[in-house]
Protein backbone atom coordinates (compact mmCIF):
# COMPACT_ATOMS: atom_id res chain seq x y z
CA UNK A 1 0.00 0.00 0.00
CA UNK A 2 1.18 3.87 -0.68
CA UNK A 3 0.48 6.75 0.62
CA UNK A 4 0.94 10.08 -1.03
CA UNK A 5 0.62 13.65 0.17
CA UNK A 6 -1.11 16.29 -2.33
CA UNK A 7 -0.47 19.86 -1.42
CA UNK A 8 -3.97 22.61 -1.90
CA UNK A 9 -1.55 25.18 -2.87
CA UNK A 10 -3.86 27.27 -5.39
CA UNK A 11 -7.18 26.23 -3.82
CA UNK A 12 -9.00 27.17 -0.85
CA UNK A 13 -8.93 24.49 1.76
CA UNK A 14 -13.06 25.61 3.04
CA UNK A 15 -14.16 25.65 -0.27
CA UNK A 16 -12.39 22.57 -1.06
CA UNK A 17 -13.89 20.64 1.55
CA UNK A 18 -17.27 22.12 1.37
CA UNK A 19 -19.87 22.55 4.13
CA UNK A 20 -19.55 20.01 7.22
CA UNK A 21 -16.85 18.45 4.43
CA UNK A 22 -19.69 17.48 1.86
CA UNK A 23 -17.33 17.87 -1.01
CA UNK A 24 -14.42 15.40 0.60
CA UNK A 25 -17.25 12.90 1.35
CA UNK A 26 -18.16 12.92 -2.51
CA UNK A 27 -14.26 12.61 -2.93
CA UNK A 28 -13.98 9.81 -1.32
CA UNK A 29 -17.21 8.07 -2.55
CA UNK A 30 -15.92 8.55 -6.11
CA UNK A 31 -12.63 6.75 -4.93
CA UNK A 32 -13.62 4.04 -2.91
CA UNK A 33 -10.52 2.00 -2.84
CA UNK A 34 -8.55 5.02 -1.52
CA UNK A 35 -8.42 5.57 1.96
CA UNK A 36 -8.33 9.65 1.88
CA UNK A 37 -7.78 12.10 4.64
CA UNK A 38 -8.19 16.24 4.53
CA UNK A 39 -6.57 18.18 7.16
CA UNK A 40 -5.97 21.65 6.84
CA UNK A 41 -4.29 22.22 3.35
CA UNK A 42 -3.07 18.56 2.79
CA UNK A 43 -4.74 15.98 1.27
CA UNK A 44 -3.81 12.42 2.20
CA UNK A 45 -4.33 9.42 0.04
CA UNK A 46 -3.15 5.89 0.79
CA UNK A 47 -4.06 2.46 -1.47
CA UNK A 48 -3.22 1.04 -4.89
CA UNK A 49 -0.56 3.22 -7.10
CA UNK A 50 -2.49 2.86 -10.09
CA UNK A 51 -5.16 4.55 -8.09
CA UNK A 52 -3.70 7.00 -6.74
CA UNK A 53 -2.01 8.25 -10.08
CA UNK A 54 -6.30 8.42 -10.89
CA UNK A 55 -6.97 10.16 -7.94
CA UNK A 56 -3.71 13.03 -8.30
CA UNK A 57 -5.12 13.94 -11.27
CA UNK A 58 -8.32 14.42 -10.52
CA UNK A 59 -6.91 16.40 -7.37
CA UNK A 60 -5.00 18.66 -9.77
CA UNK A 61 -8.24 19.24 -11.90
CA UNK A 62 -10.31 19.85 -8.82
CA UNK A 63 -7.88 22.46 -7.19
CA UNK A 64 -7.49 24.03 -10.72
CA UNK A 65 -11.31 24.60 -11.33
CA UNK A 66 -11.63 25.47 -7.25
CA UNK A 67 -8.97 28.20 -7.62
CA UNK A 68 -10.22 29.09 -10.64
CA UNK A 69 -14.35 29.91 -9.85
CA UNK A 70 -13.62 30.14 -6.02
CA UNK A 71 -16.48 27.52 -6.06
CA UNK A 72 -16.43 23.89 -5.86
CA UNK A 73 -19.98 21.63 -5.23
CA UNK A 74 -20.69 18.23 -5.53
CA UNK A 75 -22.04 18.21 -9.17
CA UNK A 76 -18.74 19.75 -9.84
CA UNK A 77 -17.04 17.19 -8.52
CA UNK A 78 -19.06 14.85 -10.46
CA UNK A 79 -19.00 16.15 -13.69
CA UNK A 80 -14.46 16.82 -13.21
CA UNK A 81 -14.09 13.52 -12.05
CA UNK A 82 -16.06 11.86 -15.34
CA UNK A 83 -13.98 14.45 -17.88
CA UNK A 84 -17.44 16.54 -18.26
CA UNK A 85 -17.25 20.31 -18.06
CA UNK A 86 -18.94 21.90 -15.12
CA UNK A 87 -22.15 24.95 -15.39
CA UNK A 88 -19.47 27.37 -14.64
CA UNK A 89 -16.94 26.46 -17.54
CA UNK A 90 -19.42 27.57 -20.06
CA UNK A 91 -19.82 31.02 -18.76
CA UNK A 92 -18.74 33.37 -21.10
CA UNK A 93 -17.01 37.29 -20.69
CA UNK A 94 -15.97 36.79 -17.20
CA UNK A 95 -12.64 38.33 -16.12
CA UNK A 96 -12.15 36.34 -12.67
CA UNK A 97 -15.25 34.88 -10.07
CA UNK A 98 -15.97 36.43 -7.03
CA UNK A 99 -15.74 34.88 -3.43
CA UNK A 100 -19.46 33.33 -3.90
CA UNK A 101 -18.46 31.94 -7.26
CA UNK A 102 -20.34 34.83 -9.43
CA UNK A 103 -18.38 35.94 -12.81
CA UNK A 104 -16.80 39.89 -12.76
CA UNK A 105 -17.20 41.09 -15.42
CA UNK A 106 -17.18 44.20 -17.60
CA UNK A 107 -20.56 46.17 -17.09
CA UNK A 108 -20.43 48.85 -19.46
CA UNK A 109 -18.81 49.53 -22.97
CA UNK A 110 -15.94 51.44 -21.71
CA UNK A 111 -15.11 49.27 -18.99
CA UNK A 112 -14.75 46.12 -22.13
CA UNK A 113 -12.85 48.77 -22.99
CA UNK A 114 -10.12 48.81 -20.22
CA UNK A 115 -10.09 44.69 -20.38
CA UNK A 116 -9.09 45.07 -24.38
CA UNK A 117 -6.84 47.52 -23.81
CA UNK A 118 -4.96 45.46 -21.01
CA UNK A 119 -4.77 42.50 -23.32
CA UNK A 120 -3.03 44.77 -25.86
CA UNK A 121 -0.82 47.16 -23.51
CA UNK A 122 1.72 47.11 -21.16
CA UNK A 123 0.40 50.39 -20.00
CA UNK A 124 -3.15 51.67 -19.75
CA UNK A 125 -4.54 54.97 -18.09
CA UNK A 126 -8.06 54.56 -16.99
CA UNK A 127 -9.74 58.17 -16.21
CA UNK A 128 -13.26 58.71 -14.43
CA UNK A 129 -15.42 59.82 -12.33
CA UNK A 130 -16.28 57.54 -8.95
CA UNK A 131 -18.44 54.68 -9.08
CA UNK A 132 -17.13 54.03 -12.91
CA UNK A 133 -15.22 50.81 -12.33
CA UNK A 134 -12.07 51.61 -13.15
CA UNK A 135 -10.43 50.70 -9.54
CA UNK A 136 -12.05 47.40 -9.47
CA UNK A 137 -12.03 46.13 -13.22
CA UNK A 138 -8.68 47.24 -12.97
CA UNK A 139 -7.58 44.77 -9.83
CA UNK A 140 -10.04 41.78 -11.36
CA UNK A 141 -7.37 42.12 -14.49
CA UNK A 142 -5.09 41.69 -12.07
CA UNK A 143 -5.99 39.03 -10.14
CA UNK A 144 -6.71 36.67 -13.67
CA UNK A 145 -3.63 37.95 -14.78
CA UNK A 146 -1.87 36.34 -11.74
CA UNK A 147 -4.54 32.99 -11.59
CA UNK A 148 -3.25 32.51 -15.20
CA UNK A 149 0.39 32.27 -13.94
CA UNK A 150 1.52 35.29 -16.72
CA UNK A 151 2.89 37.27 -13.52
CA UNK A 152 4.05 36.58 -10.12
CA UNK A 153 2.74 39.52 -8.32
CA UNK A 154 0.29 42.00 -7.90
CA UNK A 155 1.23 45.25 -6.17
CA UNK A 156 -1.12 48.06 -5.82
CA UNK A 157 -0.46 51.77 -4.27
CA UNK A 158 -1.85 54.84 -3.84
CA UNK A 159 0.04 58.37 -3.23
CA UNK A 160 -0.94 59.50 0.62
CA UNK A 161 -2.82 62.23 0.28
CA UNK A 162 -5.71 63.08 2.33
CA UNK A 163 -9.39 63.73 1.40
CA UNK A 164 -10.17 66.44 3.85
CA UNK A 165 -8.58 64.22 6.77
CA UNK A 166 -5.07 63.99 8.41
CA UNK A 167 -3.61 61.03 9.09
CA UNK A 168 -1.04 61.99 11.42
CA UNK A 169 -3.74 62.47 13.94
CA UNK A 170 -5.29 58.68 13.17
CA UNK A 171 -4.20 56.27 15.91
CA UNK A 172 -1.21 53.88 15.70
CA UNK A 173 2.11 53.40 13.98
CA UNK A 174 2.67 53.89 10.12
CA UNK A 175 0.52 50.61 9.24
CA UNK A 176 -2.28 51.37 11.29
CA UNK A 177 -2.55 55.23 9.80
CA UNK A 178 -2.54 54.10 6.29
CA UNK A 179 -4.51 50.85 5.75
CA UNK A 180 -7.60 52.97 6.69
CA UNK A 181 -6.59 55.11 3.21
CA UNK A 182 -5.53 51.55 1.03
CA UNK A 183 -9.10 50.07 2.64
CA UNK A 184 -10.57 50.00 -0.74
CA UNK A 185 -8.26 48.66 -2.16
CA UNK A 186 -8.88 45.57 0.13
CA UNK A 187 -12.45 45.74 -0.17
CA UNK A 188 -11.63 44.84 -4.28
CA UNK A 189 -9.66 42.02 -3.38
CA UNK A 190 -11.65 40.39 -0.87
CA UNK A 191 -14.67 39.95 -3.11
CA UNK A 192 -12.35 37.75 -5.61
CA UNK A 193 -9.48 35.92 -3.42
CA UNK A 194 -11.11 34.27 0.14
CA UNK A 195 -10.05 35.85 3.13
CA UNK A 196 -7.54 33.14 4.28
CA UNK A 197 -5.75 32.28 0.61
CA UNK A 198 -5.76 36.68 0.58
CA UNK A 199 -3.49 37.02 3.78
CA UNK A 200 -1.24 34.21 2.90
CA UNK A 201 -0.33 35.70 -0.65
CA UNK A 202 0.32 39.25 1.13
CA UNK A 203 2.33 37.37 3.76
CA UNK A 204 4.25 36.54 1.33
CA UNK A 205 4.23 39.54 -0.50
CA UNK A 206 2.68 38.04 -3.85
CA UNK A 207 0.49 40.79 -3.27
CA UNK A 208 1.51 43.78 -1.97
CA UNK A 209 -0.25 47.28 -1.08
CA UNK A 210 1.59 50.07 -0.16
CA UNK A 211 1.25 54.11 -0.48
CA UNK A 212 3.30 55.63 -3.31
CA UNK A 213 6.26 57.11 -1.44
CA UNK A 214 7.32 53.24 -0.91
CA UNK A 215 8.00 52.72 -4.51
CA UNK A 216 11.24 54.76 -5.12
CA UNK A 217 14.31 52.83 -5.42
CA UNK A 218 12.00 49.63 -7.03
CA UNK A 219 12.47 47.54 -9.90
CA UNK A 220 9.18 45.83 -10.52
CA UNK A 221 9.41 42.62 -12.55
CA UNK A 222 6.91 40.08 -13.41
CA UNK A 223 4.05 42.04 -12.00
CA UNK A 224 0.63 43.56 -12.48
CA UNK A 225 1.16 47.19 -10.63
CA UNK A 226 -1.93 49.36 -10.52
CA UNK A 227 -1.43 53.16 -9.50
CA UNK A 228 -5.29 54.28 -7.94
CA UNK A 229 -6.36 57.69 -7.08
CA UNK A 230 -3.37 58.70 -9.56
CA UNK A 231 -4.57 62.36 -9.79
CA UNK A 232 -3.46 63.17 -6.57
CA UNK A 233 -0.05 62.71 -7.46
CA UNK A 234 2.99 65.31 -8.31
CA UNK A 235 4.67 65.68 -11.68
CA UNK A 236 7.45 63.71 -9.73
CA UNK A 237 6.02 61.10 -7.81
CA UNK A 238 4.41 60.04 -10.95
CA UNK A 239 7.04 59.99 -13.43
CA UNK A 240 8.87 57.95 -10.37
CA UNK A 241 6.11 55.57 -10.77
CA UNK A 242 6.01 55.36 -14.28
CA UNK A 243 9.85 54.54 -14.24
CA UNK A 244 9.71 51.59 -12.04
CA UNK A 245 8.58 49.06 -14.66
CA UNK A 246 10.40 46.24 -15.31
CA UNK A 247 10.16 43.04 -17.71
CA UNK A 248 7.07 40.73 -18.21
CA UNK A 249 5.18 43.86 -16.45
CA UNK A 250 1.96 46.06 -16.78
CA UNK A 251 0.39 48.77 -15.34
CA UNK A 252 -2.28 50.05 -15.10
CA UNK A 253 -3.18 53.97 -14.25
CA UNK A 254 -6.55 55.07 -12.86
CA UNK A 255 -7.83 58.51 -11.81
CA UNK A 256 -10.53 60.61 -11.50
CA UNK A 257 -10.26 64.40 -12.37
CA UNK A 258 -12.60 65.73 -10.51
CA UNK A 259 -11.38 64.69 -6.89
CA UNK A 260 -7.64 66.45 -7.33
CA UNK A 261 -7.10 66.81 -3.24
CA UNK A 262 -3.90 68.19 -4.19
CA UNK A 263 -3.19 71.68 -2.04
CA UNK A 264 -3.62 74.83 -4.70
CA UNK A 265 -1.53 75.90 -6.76
CA UNK A 266 -0.12 72.28 -6.88
CA UNK A 267 -0.51 70.78 -10.91
CA UNK A 268 -1.93 67.24 -10.83
CA UNK A 269 0.86 64.93 -12.31
CA UNK A 270 -1.83 62.86 -13.67
CA UNK A 271 -3.19 65.26 -16.30
CA UNK A 272 0.86 66.43 -17.07
CA UNK A 273 1.42 62.56 -17.50
CA UNK A 274 -1.53 62.32 -20.01
CA UNK A 275 -0.34 65.35 -21.94
CA UNK A 276 3.85 64.21 -22.06
CA UNK A 277 2.29 60.84 -22.80
CA UNK A 278 -0.41 61.00 -25.51
CA UNK A 279 2.08 60.55 -28.38
CA UNK A 280 4.47 57.44 -27.04
CA UNK A 281 3.06 54.14 -28.41
CA UNK A 282 1.96 50.88 -26.22
CA UNK A 283 -0.10 53.52 -24.38
CA UNK A 284 -3.80 52.98 -23.99
CA UNK A 285 -6.01 55.90 -22.09
CA UNK A 286 -9.10 54.59 -21.54
CA UNK A 287 -11.81 57.79 -20.49
CA UNK A 288 -15.04 56.41 -18.22
CA UNK A 289 -17.82 58.66 -17.87
CA UNK A 290 -21.34 58.57 -15.66
CA UNK A 291 -22.69 56.21 -18.18
CA UNK A 292 -20.13 53.38 -16.71
CA UNK A 293 -21.01 54.32 -12.80
CA UNK A 294 -22.62 50.98 -11.70
CA UNK A 295 -22.67 52.02 -8.00
CA UNK A 296 -26.25 53.01 -6.71
CA UNK A 297 -28.20 55.01 -9.22
CA UNK A 298 -28.27 58.08 -6.99
CA UNK A 299 -24.49 58.49 -7.70
CA UNK A 300 -25.28 59.14 -11.44
CA UNK A 301 -27.13 61.97 -9.80
CA UNK A 302 -24.88 63.35 -7.25
CA UNK A 303 -21.64 63.49 -10.55
CA UNK A 304 -24.07 65.11 -12.64
CA UNK A 305 -24.82 67.85 -10.19
CA UNK A 306 -21.59 68.74 -9.44
CA UNK A 307 -20.53 68.68 -13.17
CA UNK A 308 -23.23 71.12 -13.70
CA UNK A 309 -22.42 73.01 -10.48
CA UNK A 310 -18.78 73.23 -11.79
CA UNK A 311 -19.55 74.88 -15.28
CA UNK A 312 -21.55 76.96 -13.54
CA UNK A 313 -18.72 78.78 -11.41
CA UNK A 314 -16.58 78.64 -14.17
CA UNK A 315 -19.26 80.42 -16.39
CA UNK A 316 -19.69 83.36 -13.27
CA UNK A 317 -16.12 83.17 -13.22
CA UNK A 318 -15.54 83.86 -17.35
CA UNK A 319 -18.49 86.55 -16.97
CA UNK A 320 -17.07 88.40 -14.14
CA UNK A 321 -13.28 88.80 -15.88
CA UNK A 322 -14.92 89.56 -18.70
CA UNK A 323 -16.63 92.72 -17.28
CA UNK A 324 -13.89 93.48 -15.22
CA UNK A 325 -11.71 93.84 -18.28
CA UNK A 326 -14.53 96.00 -19.54
CA UNK A 327 -14.39 98.19 -16.81
CA UNK A 328 -11.11 98.78 -17.04
CA UNK A 329 -11.37 99.38 -20.77
CA UNK A 330 -14.00 101.90 -20.03
CA UNK A 331 -11.79 103.72 -17.60
CA UNK A 332 -8.95 104.06 -20.20
CA UNK A 333 -10.55 105.55 -22.55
Amino acid sequence: MTEKHFILEEADPVIFYGVNNVNMQMIKALHPKLRIVGRGNVVKAMGDEEELCTFAENIEKLQAHCSKYNSLSEEDILHIVRGENTRRDGVSGAIVFSVTGKPITARSENQQRLVDAFEKHDMVFAIGPAGSGKTYTSIALAVRAMKNKEVRRIILSRPAVEAGEKLGFLPGDMKDKIDPYLQPLYDALEDMIPRQKLNEMMEQNIIQIAPLAFMRGRTLNDAVVILDEAQNTTTAQIKMFLTRMGMNTKMIVTGDMTQIDLPRPQKSGLIEALHILRDVDDIAVIHLNQKDIVRHKLVTKIVNAYEKYEEYQKQLHAHATSSKDEEQTTNKD
